[in-house]
C-alpha cells in the first residue's frame, strides 16, 4: 500500500521557512540558539522569533518541529527546561537525541520524535522508543530500503527518513573528528566538517632521512555524496514512510524551494499514477541547479563494504546566483518592482531570484526594463530600474541574477 508522506523541509532562517511553505511543505523543522546539530552553519531562530515561525506554519496548516538533538551535559539541564517551557505553546513536536530531552518532553507534555542521532535501525528499538512515549522515529541513515519497509510494518510507530541532502561520513553523524581537530564537537552542533577538506598525507619510512608527502586533491577523501531519492520515491512511498525529511538547514532559500518543489511533484506523480524515471530525471536536473555535491543513493540500496565514499565534494550546481541589489519598492496594482542595482548588472532576458523573509523566493525572467519613461535593455551598477513582477515582494528583499553553468548531472549508486 502506498502511503502519502509528509514533506518535511529545513529552515535555517525566516526566508527559508517562508520559502518552504510557499513550495508546499507539510512541515518545517528548525533549531534555536542551542541544543541543535546546526549551531555553526545556520543563523538559527530565537525564542522571540519562534512564535512568528509557528504562526506562519500553522496559518498554512503546516507543522513546526523543533530540533533539540544534541548530547546534553549536566549543566545543560536548566537551559533545556527553560527552552522547552518557552517553546511548548508554539511547536508540534521536538526532535530529540538525548534521554534527558526525552524525559523533559514527557514532563512538559510535548510530543517528541527520536532523532537519527539515536541510530534506531530495527523494529525492536522502534517499539521500545514508542513505549517510552515517542510518536515518531527518524531512522538511522544506514538502513536499507528493505529494512525501512520492514521496520515501518513491524514497529507500529511513524517512521521518518532522510530523502535528500548532505550525508555524514560517520554512523548517524556521531563523529569525533571535528572535536579532536578543532575542539568543536559535532555531537554538540559545532562540526567544522574536516571530512570535507583537503588532506596532507605523510609517508614515514624507517631508516630513511626523507619522508614523502602527498597532497590529496580537495574534497576527495572522506566526503560523502549528497543523497537524492527522486529516482525511487515510489519505492519509498510503498515502504510506508510517514515523513520525507529534506536535509539542509545550512543551505540557501533557492535550495529549499527547488528541492521541496521537486519532492512535492514526485509524490503527486506517484499518487496520480504518472511517475516515471524520465520524470524523476527532470526533477533531479532541477535539483542540480542549486548547491549540491555529486548525487548518490545513500545506503538505501545496500551497505557496501568498500567504495562507499565519494570522489568529490565540490559544488555541482548547474546555476550560480550573483547579487544584484535590493528591492526599493513594489507597486501591487501594476505588479512592478523597483530594484537598486548595487553589484551585478542585469539585462532583458536574465533570470532573477528575489529573496526575503516574508516574500520567500520569487523567481522571474526579465521581460522589460524601465527607468521612468525610458525603456532599457540593461541596468548598470549604481542605477535603479523597474520591471514586471507578478508575485509581491518587499522593500529590502535581496535580488540575485541566476547564471547557468555547464556542469554534468550524475547520480551514483555510491554514497
Amino acid at each position: 500500500m502506498t502511503r502519502t508522506p509528509e514533506i518535511l523541509a529545513p529552515a535555517g532562517d525566516m526566508t527559508c521557512l517562508q520559502t518552504a511553505l510557499d513550495a508546499g511543505a507539510d512541515a518545517v523543522y528548525l533549531g534555536l540558539e542551542g541544543f541543535n546539530m546546526r549551531q555553526m552553519a545556520t543563523r538559527n531562530f530565537t525564542l522571540a522569533t519562534l512564535s512568528e515561525a509557528a504562526e506562519r506554519c500553522h496559518a498554512r496548516y503546516a507543522k513546526l518541529y523543533l530540533t533539540l538533538n544534541t548530547l546534553l551535559f549536566e549543566n545543560d539541564l536548566p537551559a533545556l527546561d527553560e527552552t522547552l517551557r518557552a517553546a511548548k505553546p508554539h511547536i508540534d513536536a521536538a526532535i530529540v537525541a538525548d534521554w534527558a530531552a526525552v524525559e523533559a518532553c514527557k514532563r512538559f507534555g510535548i510530543p517528541f520524535h527520536i532523532s537519527t542521532q539515536m541510530s534506531c535501525s530495527n523494529s525492536a528499538a522502534a517499539r521500545f522508543l514508542k513505549a517510552q512515549g515517542a510518536s515518531r522515529v527518524v531512522l538511522a541513515r544506514e538502513c536499507t530500503l528493505e529494512e525501512v519497509a520492514a521496520i515501518a510494518k513491524a514497529a507500529d510507530i511513524e517512521i521518518e527518513t532522510f530523502v535528500h541532502g548532505a550525508v555524514c561520513v560517520a554512523v548517524s553523524g556521531r563523529c569525533l573528528l571535528s572535536h579532536d581537530a578543532y575542539g568543536c564537537s559535532s555531537n554538540r552542533g559545532e562540526c567544522h566538517q574536516p571530512c570535507r577538506r583537503q588532506f596532507l598525507i605523510q609517508e614515514l619510512r624507517e631508516g630513511e632521512n626523507a619522508d614523502a608527502e602527498f597532497v590529496v586533491g580537495p574534497h576527495t577523501v572522506l566526503s560523502a555524496r549528497d543523497l537524492c531519492s527522486l529516482p525511487f520515491v515510489d519505492k519509498l512511498m510503498r515502504a510506508g514512510i510517514a515523513s520525507f525529511k529534506i536535509e539542509g538547514r545550512a543551505r540557501n532559500p533557492e535550495y529549499v524551494k527547488t528541492v521541496v518543489t521537486a519532492y512535492r511533484a514526485a509524490v503527486a506523480a506517484v499518487l496520480g499514477g504518472t511517475f516515471s524515471q524520465e520524470f524523476a530525471a527532470r526533477l533531479t536536473a532541477d535539483c542540480a541547479k542549486v548547491y549540491h555535491r555529486e548525487f548518490g543513493c545513500g545506503l538505501f540500496h545496500g551497505r557496501p563494504g568498500a567504495g562507499q565514499f565519494t570522489d568529490t565534494d565540490e559544488n555541482q550546481a548547474t546555476t550560480k546566483k550573483r547579487h544584484v541589489g535590493v528591492v526599493l519598492n513594489y507597486y501591487p496594482k501594476a505588479k512592478i518592482v523597483q530594484v537598486a542595482i548595487q553589484d551585478q548588472p542585469i539585462a532583458v532576458g536574465d533570470a532573477l531570484s528575489i529573496h526575503g523573509p516574508t516574500s520567500g523566493v520569487v523567481d522571474l525572467t526579465v521581460r522589460d526594463l524601465r527607468r521612468d519613461d525610458e525603456v532599457c535593455m540593461r541596468a548598470e551598477r549604481g542605477t535603479w530600474v523597474t520591471l514586471p513582477c507578478e508575485s509581491r515582494v518587499r522593500v529590502n528583499d535581496k535580488v540575485f541574477v541566476v547564471k547557468g553553468l555547464l556542469v554534468p548531472v550524475t547520480l551514483s549508486d555510491r554514497v
